[in-house]
Order: C-alpha cells, then structure tokens, then sequence
C-alpha cells in the first residue's frame, strides 16, 4: 500500500509539474504570450485582405475637398469613389496607406488580445469569477467589460500614430511628424468602446447558444458580433478619420461632431466597413 500511494505521488507531480510547464509557455507573470501571437498574425492577415476596403471607407468619409468654415454633406458614395480611385491610381490606389498598418496591424491586435486576455483572469482572480447574479442586466459580465476596454486602450495606444499616417495617405495630404498625435484621444476612446463592445457581443451571444443548446462556428460568432460592436461607434470611427485627415485643421472634436449630425454623414462608409 505504501508503493502504490507513493506510486500515486509521484505521477501526481509528474502531471503538476506538466501542467506547470504548459502554462509557463503561454502565460508569464500574468501576460498571455499565445494571445499576443494570435493578434499579431490577425492584424497582419487583416491589412493584406481588408485594405481596398478600408481605403474606399476612408475615402468615403472624407470629403475630397474641405473648406473648414463650413461644412457640407458628402455627397461621395463606393461605387463611385472605387471608380474615381481606379481611374486615378489603378489597383494600387486601393493599397494607398497600407504600409503604416503592415507595420501596426499585428502589433495593434496584438496589444488587443494580449492585454484581454491578461485582465480577464486577473480580475478573476483577485476579485473572485462572477456568477450570473452578479451580471449586468442579466448577461453582462463586469469582468468582461473591464478586460474589454483594457485591450481597446492597448490596442489604441499602438494604433493612434500609425492610423494617423495611413490616414493622411489614403486622402493624399500631407504630414510631417508633429502631426502623429492627432486624434489620437478620439481612437483611444473610439478602440475601447469598439473591442469592449465586442467582447460583450461575444460573451452575451455564447450565452444565448448555451442556453438554448445551439452551435455556431467561430467564424460566424465573431462576425456578427464585430459589425454589431462597428455598428455601435461608428460614428465615433467618423470623427476619428475626419480629425486625422488634416482637411479640419483648428477644428474641434465637439465642432467635429455636431457638422458630423448636421450633415448626415454619422454612418458614412458603413456598409463597405461592415464588409471588410
């Protein structure tokens, strides 16, 4: 008897010490190192697929001319802004601004997911796992909504000077480098409600399939729940792009925001960036 429970012992160690080991490669000192890597290789995949599309959105919301005392409404739609690109610069119009995203991409998305997935269990384990009595209205997790943001700071932290530059070259104007910090508030604010959004959808929607014993693929998951977390700040993208193209120089993000209402313009580009 003493064999066998000193045989137990030792195989109880070996699968610790296994166990041990698997977490040390994906988690040190509380950071995901695989959430990052993930977001990385997303971000990259994400600039070399979506950027045509991210460029007719840019060049959707920002009118080709600007007078900033007045505003009027943009009158540009995609089918035409994709005719007038490719007459001017061909295919590789559509790429305009990519190389500031190659280089970002991957580190804003890694950033994201990295910093999420580093709260989340963080939260969880100081201030305890919440059950659903303790959800907001039901279904969301607080938790959830605080890793949520934090990866939407990470990510805009990284992103601010590189969307800034892929912005100003998508609309041909030009830049110089004091200039890299424009909008920079509106994108960090604009990020974490974007991702928290998301990751809200996401955990309310696994529910909802639990709940009723549904499946759905991942990829469907996510692109539900991520053209309803665009749907929900759009606006907000609006004025991010607007602040950035250099075409509103001295102008406010209230003055923004208000001209951005008036002239109708609060979902401009929405439908070619649901579809990127």
């Amino acid at each position: 008897n003493d064999e066998h429970h000193h045989l137990d012992d030792d195989e109880e160690e070996s699968i610790v010490n296994k166990d041990i080991k698997q977490n040390t490669t994906t988690m040190i000192k509380g950071i995901s190192i695989e959430s990052f890597i993930a977001g990385f290789a997303y971000g990259g995949t994400t600039v070399l697929v979506g950027q045509p599309l991210e460029t007719l959105k840019t060049l959707t919301q920002v009118p080709s001319s600007i007078n900033t005392t007045s505003s009027t409404p943009n009158n540009n739609n995609i089918l035409t802004t994709a005719k007038h690109l490719y007459s001017t610069s061909g295919i590789r119009g559509f790429y305009r601004g990519g190389t500031p995203l190659l280089l970002g991409g991957g580190l804003m998305r890694s950033a994201q997911f990295g910093f999420y997935n580093s709260v989340l269990p963080l939260m969880d384990d100081n201030f305890g796992k919440r059950d659903k009595n303790d959800y907001w209205l039901g279904c969301v997790n607080p938790h959830v909504v605080a890793a949520g943001w934090a990866g939407g700071i990470g990510r805009g932290l990284v992103e601010g000077p590189f969307e800034m530059v892929k912005v100003r070259r998508q609309v041909v104007s030009d830049w110089k480098l004091a200039d890299v910090s424009k909008g920079f508030g509106v994108t960090l604010f604009r990020n974490s409600f974007l991702f928290s959004s998301f990751v809200i959808y996401m955990d309310v929607l696994k529910q909802q399939l639990a709940r009723y014993d549904m499946t759905l693929s991942p990829f469907f998951t996510a692109g539900i729940c991520s053209n309803m977390a665009w749907l929900t700040v759009w606006p907000f993208d609006v004025i991010k792009t607007k602040r950035q193209s250099g075409k509103f120089e001295g102008r406010s993000i209230r003055w923004l925001l208000k001209d951005t209402m008036r002239t109708g313009d609060m979902y401009r580009g929405l439908s070619v960036g649901l579809v990127r």
